[in-house]
């Protein structure tokens, strides 16, 4: 009981009031009329890109809480405010909010162990996702009519164009009970998603999936085989036991900063299916309906793979 404590109970918990936050935040935000001024801070960006100003608020709060950004555009487009283009595209919008806020915690994780190169890991991810969020731009601005993109208060939800600011206790009472009609969903979704991802893992489903994997990796077999060991740990979806190899490999001299950096971002992109199923899949189904959750996974890391790539070889090509 204590080991199921550990390995299911309390990570789910820690999950569930994470989302949890990040529902009430967003209704919060949206109550009190606060997404107009959010929407402000992205509005050149916004214009640009044809979106709606929720989509705007939403992207300014990826800097703080990319859960609660997504709680935002989960209600819009519930509401139909935004439609599913939009959503998607607004969805891959955050990527570079949403990269900066675990960026700290990333950096404190991989300098200890690797020194300087976990400076230009991180600045290439850090790429990556600045280049996901200026392509959305492009695309949103070819893709959705240029008239959602004028963020003007004429264009704003009726909640938000009140000229006076609702009663604190009102609002909250308001926001309190969008939240509970909400978390039946989330919890209806999350859970269940959750525990079978436990059961995939313990049953040796991953296991198995990523043996599967590592055997049809053959195309990368012009890597040194200490690189390919980071890559084979990498796909178990989890940085450290990647990170604990690098340090090791690094400090013996077995490989160089440049080839630890490469192993790093490989692993990375092939880990994409693995960490998409495991960590993306539970958390989205608290907010989306289960068929648009895996829609907006597949759309976000596919993009992220590609990105990554692409990063990887302009890094590879610069230092050839």
């Amino acid at each position: 009981m204590p080991d199921i404590w550990a390995s299911l109970f309390l990570p789910l918990i820690r999950l569930l009031v994470g989302l949890s936050i990040g529902l009430l935040v967003a209704n919060l935000l949206e109550t009190l009329q606060w997404t107009a001024t959010l929407a402000r801070f992205a509005k050149p960006l916004a214009r640009l890109a044809h979106f709606h100003p929720v989509s705007g608020a939403a992207f300014s709060l990826a800097f703080v809480s990319p859960a609660s950004a997504n709680g935002l555009l989960s209600d819009a487009w519930s509401r139909g405010w935004i439609s599913s283009t939009e959503l998607v595209l607004a969805n891959l919008f955050n990527s570079f909010p949403a990269y900066l806020v675990h960026l700290p915690s990333l950096f404190l994780l991989i300098w200890p162990v690797l020194g300087f190169p976990a400076a230009i890991y991180v600045g290439l991810s850090l790429l990556a996702a600045l280049g996901r969020t200026i392509l959305t731009l492009i695309l949103g601005h070819f893709i959705l009519p240029a008239k959602a993109g004028c963020v003007d208060e004429k264009i704003l939800p009726e909640t938000e164009r009140a000229t006076k600011a609702p009663v604190w206790r009102k609002a909250l009472l308001k926001a309190w009970k969008r939240f509970l009609g909400r978390l039946s969903k989330l919890l209806l979704y999350t859970i269940p998603i959750y525990i079978l991802m436990y059961i995939l893992q313990r049953g040796g489903f991953f296991a198995i999936a990523q043996g599967w994997l590592a055997e049809q990796m053959a195309f990368l077999s012009f890597l040194k085989p200490q690189m390919m060991g980071i890559i084979i740990f990498h796909l178990a979806a989890e940085l450290g036991p990647a990170l604990g190899a690098a340090g090791s490999l690094l400090q013996e001299g077995a490989l160089t900063s440049h080839e630890i950096i490469v192993a790093l971002l490989v692993g990375n992109i092939v880990s994409t299916p693995m960490r998409a199923i495991r960590h993306q899949l539970p958390a989205y189904s608290g907010f989306y309906r289960p068929t648009m959750a895996l829609w907006l996974i597949i759309i976000n890391q596919g993009l992220r793979a590609i990105s990554m790539i692409a990063v990887t070889v302009i890094y590879v090509a610069l230092c050839a």
